[in-house]
Order: C-alpha cells, then structure tokens, then sequence
C-alpha cells in the first residue's frame, strides 16, 4: 500500500537517468511501444486505477494505434514499480494511448475513461490504496486540454446527478511519461486470468456537446 497523501521534497526518491528497457514491439497489436509516433496520430495518458485493466480497455478499441503502461504525476525519473508503489515518486500509474482522430474520437476515448472508473475516490481506485491509483488524465496539446476539461465538467454533473461526490481525477499538460517494466506492459494477455480492478460507476456521459455553466 503506497502514502495516502503526495510525498514532500525530502521524501521523495532519486530515481535514475537510466530508462527503462522495454519490449519494441505491443504484443497484441504489433505496433511499436515507443516513439516517435506518426504525425497524424495524438497521444493521451490515463491514470484509472491498477494500469493492467486500463492498458487492455484502450488497446481493445478500434483506432488505437498502441498502449504501454507506465508512470506520470510525479517527480522521481525513471522510477521502478517497486519505488512507485512506496507513494515516495509522486506517480500514479497510466497508460500511454497513442490513436488515430481520423478513426477514434477524444470523445470516445474519454466516455472509456470515465465510465470504466470511479473518478471520485482521490488517492484510491476500489480497494487499492495509495497515490498510485489515483485517477488522471495527462493530455498532449491546448486543443486537448480545452476538450478534456469540458468532458470532466460535463460528467461532474452527470455524477452529482446521481448523488455522487466531487470529481477528484488530477488533468494537467503531460510533463513525463516513463515505462513500465516489461511485465506489466500488456500484463492481461500475458496472464489472462490476473487481477483487474476496473469498475464504473455506472454514470454514462452525456454528450460533449452540452453546455458547460
């Protein structure tokens, strides 16, 4: 179980400059797991929760180009998992969705996101604990910032709608993304039957069209 709280300057670990080596290739989608990236395409990272059951709702979606689980929101550099789940990296564990807009819509990938989640609970998903598990949305662009933000005001009223709390999911322009280790990447069609703790609230989000107040 990580801290239940963001870790301060002195408790927060060193890290490394060395990344992490991981697999080139999705072994799902057969895609490549790391950059640079067609122009066409855009990136997103979602924090949900455990990473293992986010990284196979997106790579499951058709218009993704490819998914990796990893780490953001926090300050430590190339951190391991073991060091993330100490609470002392400031990280919450994401997956990186690299998608084509021409075949996926933003709108889309966030109805996933929201509603595949509870994004109300802070420093927790479910039964797991610790500022690893809270839910983000690091975002690539000031277009998909703007669109992000609308899309979190649009399901905040469908939540309080249904009696629950405020919206606690951390968005912000990505500062850095960094991998996984190679087991995790892709972790649920490795070992079909692990743990995956998704759960939505069962709140559906209305259209983006709607009017923001």
């Amino acid at each position: 179980m990580g801290m239940q709280g963001m870790p301060n300057s002195e408790q927060m670990l060193p890290g490394r400059e060395v990344s992490m080596a991981v697999t080139a290739q999705h072994a799902v989608l057969n895609s490549p797991l790391a950059g640079p990236f067609p122009d066409t395409l855009r990136e997103i990272y979602f924090g949900m929760g455990c990473f293992w059951g986010a990284e196979r709702l997106f790579w499951g979606l058709e218009g993704v180009f490819t998914t990796a689980a990893g780490y953001a929101g926090g300050v430590t550099p190339n951190p391991t998992y073991e060091e993330v789940c100490s609470g002392r990296t400031g990280h919450t564990e994401v997956v990186m969705v690299v998608f084509d807009p021409a075949r996926l819509s933003l709108v889309t990938l966030l109805g996933q996101f929201w509603e595949s989640h509870d994004p109300t609970q802070g420093m927790r998903q479910g039964n797991d604990l610790g500022t690893q598990y809270r839910s983000a949305i690091y975002t690539t662009g000031d277009a998909q910032l703007a669109e992000v933000q609308v899309s979190c005001q649009n399901y905040a009223k469908a939540l309080k709608a249904d009696g629950y709390g405020d919206i606690t999911t951390e968005i912000e322009p990505l500062q850095s993304f960094y991998y996984a280790e190679d087991y995790h990447q892709q972790y649920l069609f490795k070992v079909p039957n692990g743990y995956c703790g998704l759960a939505g609230t069962g709140v559906c989000l209305a259209s983006q069209a709607a009017s923001v107040e």
